[in-house]
């Protein structure tokens, strides 16, 4: 049984293989005196492992090991699935992944191949196994990361489509069932037999793309899950498997692809500079990295609703992150504010990408803690301070169990459904291929912005978990009946569910439900709507019974033309013809509350919101609006607070109790000094 370990280990990805010179001892040594405890290494170089196909060196990392157990630093080792060899390209170019059918990604990138392919599988089981057999019982290995980043692509390969097939025969039994189902009728799509069935290329059917991403998903979760299976047939008892995640990635199911681990990995990158200022003042989006402080505690939220426990930080920020034209290293201040903004939402291990910035290759420009010179520089010295401050926290910050006053439903195959069938338009009209993170994060900034802390979770977590008092469901479209019998029961027994747009509307088809809107709901939640539009510009608002809204709030992208059948308006647009239905509405249902929100909120409205819906305000929610107040329990069942201060100004941020500094030791009564871009761990005395 794999239990994290005691103290949050710290470190970086390390690649003593892509050194121009010979420099290890140097290398373990600083690492060492940064108070590092573990390094990532081997994921990366399959053709350093086995240059040949069937000749394999082995040898070349006994040394890093060596010298890091020499030092007291854990390896977490890789399996180097996710970029192949050029021989295994040019020897089986049939394991290339095809783009589009009978299109295959060229040569020369990573994750080009197609993993469900034998000739592949065959060689990439040939060397996990070695490479495990050679070095699990090495002292100095803790775990194992299988492949890297995986569902990066999604497969057209022929044997992709006939098991696709052959999965939908399995799940509908025949032809007329899945017509049915599909509604194939629709555009003379009906198949007669199993061999009609069209490839994905120029598919629009919605039902048919989700069950292909569906699918996708569960390729890349099997994948994982045979690698996992692999390694643990030579892993010692202790030993964990993972794999690191990119959030974004379109192949990922990620509660689905980690219940095959022993724990959660992920790999949060933000953006850095004044994109971590508040107040919140960021023009950019959402993509692979983020942008705005919430966004960051967003990927940590998410990273932790996984499996629902702690996690590891497997890659994030050391110096720039990103291409040769955007360069932000973090400003003073900002690597230890974030480490410990992870931490404080449950990550139990902050890894760097990576030690040494590359001299060469496509990442060249992605920075490490050591700059192309390989001397200790700024970043090197920040993050030895953020080890000595790890060291002295000990074991109190480990594993930590994050607070929640607010829950989030979040759900993959509603995010992909939307992919397909866009409600939500960019500025300049074409389709918003992000509407679902467009509608969820709007309200997970709302509540971040209120003070409140998050726990996300998806629908299959639901029944098994004790929810906070308020829980937010945003444009949970590809719904199932159970889940949504499971959300009107929760209100029903005393709990506030608030509803966004497009929850409820589909059903787990993705077909637009014949109920009235919103399905399954609309009773309980007392109001309906059977007209919804598009808006152009923002739409000002203003509140209703009790809901209090600042002036510059506004309803954007969207309006349910929503009717009340019993529910309380609680906002209204100032509009013409929009005027005429409420923003949003509040009913009472069995002892608890629905609260219905028929447009995507701006910050203001969301914030506004989020207040008015959990109005049991935290005793250390900082007025200040550049502070951010944290908590959480240790193992041992203490409290742990943090204090940020995400801003150039000092602050001094009043505290209802005594509190002792972890770092310092240092008692505070009634006021906390933070610097600037600082932050403090304090337990309750």
């Amino acid at each position: 049984m794999f239990e994290l370990p005691p103290r949050v280990l710290f470190g970086a990805a390390y690649y003593h293989e892509y050194q121009p010179h010979e420099r290890l001892k140097d290398d373990l040594d600083l690492m060492a005196e940064a108070r590092f405890t573990v390094i990532r290494v081997g994921e990366s170089v399959w053709s350093t492992w086995e240059p040949e196909n069937g000749r394999f060196d082995l040898d070349w990392l006994q040394p890093v090991l060596d010298g890091a157990h020499e030092r007291g630093i854990s390896v977490v080792l890789g399996t180097p699935t996710y970029a192949v060899p050029p021989w295994l390209a040019r020897q089986y170019p049939e394991i290339a992944g095809e783009y589009r059918t009978g299109l295959r990604h060229g040569w020369g990138a990573r994750q080009e191949v197609d993993f469900t392919h034998p000739a592949f599988r065959f060689h990439a089981e040939r060397i996990i196994r070695r490479i495990a057999a050679r070095y699990a019982d090495h002292p100095a290995v803790i775990g194992f990361q299988v492949d890297n980043e995986p569902g990066l692509h999604l497969f057209h390969n022929h044997g992709v489509f006939q098991r696709f097939t052959d999965d939908l025969r399995e799940r509908y039994g025949d032809v007329e069932t899945l017509n049915r189902e599909w509604g194939l009728v629709y555009w003379s799509h009906r198949l007669s037999t199993w061999a009609d069935l069209w490839t994905p290329d120029g598919n629009v059917q919605p039902q048919y793309d989700l069950a292909w991403r569906r699918f996708q998903a569960r390729l890349t979760t099997e994948f994982i899950a045979w690698q996992a299976e692999i390694v643990r047939e030579y892993a010692r008892p202790g030993q964990f498997v993972t794999t690191c995640i990119s959030y974004d990635r379109q192949g990922v199911e990620d509660d689905k692809l980690t219940e095959a681990l022993d724990v959660t990995a992920g790999n949060p990158y933000y953006t850095m500079q004044d994109a971590l200022a508040l107040p919140d003042r960021n023009r950019s989006g959402q993509d692979w990295t983020t942008n705005g402080t919430w966004a960051l505690y967003r990927s940590a939220d998410r990273m932790y609703s996984s499996r629902q426990e702690p996690f590891l930080v497997t890659e994030t920020n050391a110096q720039a992150i990103s291409w040769p034209w955007n360069n932000r290293p973090a400003y003073d201040g900002q690597y230890r504010q974030a480490a410990w903004a992870l931490i404080s939402r449950g990550a139990s291990m902050i890894e760097y990408w990576h030690w040494h910035t590359l001299h060469f290759g496509a990442e060249t420009y992605w920075g490490g803690v050591l700059p192309h010179n390989g001397r200790p520089g700024r970043v090197y010295r920040e993050l030895a301070a953020l080890g000595a401050e790890l060291e002295t926290a000990g074991d109190l910050v480990a594993s930590l169990t994050p607070d929640a006053d607010v829950a989030f439903l979040y759900d993959g195959p509603s995010k992909w459904a939307l992919q397909a069938q866009p409600p939500l338009a960019k500025p300049d009209g074409g389709p918003d291929d992000r509407s679902y993170e467009t509608v969820f994060d709007a309200f997970y900034r709302g509540a971040f912005d209120a003070g409140l802390q998050s726990r996300i979770l998806h629908p299959g977590q639901l029944p098994d978990t004790e929810l906070p008092s308020v829980l937010v469901v945003p444009a949970y479209y590809a719904a199932d009946d159970a889940t949504l019998d499971r959300l009107k029961a929760y209100a029903e027994q005393g709990g506030h569910l608030v509803l966004g747009p497009r929850t409820a509307y589909g059903d787990h088809e993705a077909r637009a439900r014949t109920d009235v809107q919103p399905a399954r709901l609309a009773e309980a939640a007392g109001v309906t709507y059977d007209e919804f539009s598009n808006l152009d510009a923002p739409l000002p608002v203003t509140g209703t019974s009790g809901l209090t809204l600042p002036p510059e709030a506004r309803a954007v992208h969207w309006a349910d033309g929503l009717r009340p059948r019993g529910a309380e308006a609680l906002a209204s647009y100032e509009h013409p013809h929009f005027g005429r239905w409420p923003a949003a509405t509040t009913h009472p249902h069995g002892t608890g509350r629905i609260t219905y929100v028929g447009t995507v909120p701006d910050p203001a409205f969301a914030k506004a919101l989020l207040r008015w819906a959990t109005p049991a305000a935290d005793a250390w929610s900082p007025a200040h609006p550049s502070v951010t107040s944290t908590s959480a329990r240790s193992r041992a069942g203490h409290r742990v607070r943090f204090l940020h201060n995400w801003s150039w100004d000092p602050v001094t941020v009043t505290v209802p109790e005594s509190v002792r500094d972890v770092l310092t030791g240092a008692v505070y009564t009634t006021e906390v000094p933070l610097g600037p871009w600082d932050v403090k761990v304090l337990q309750e005395q």
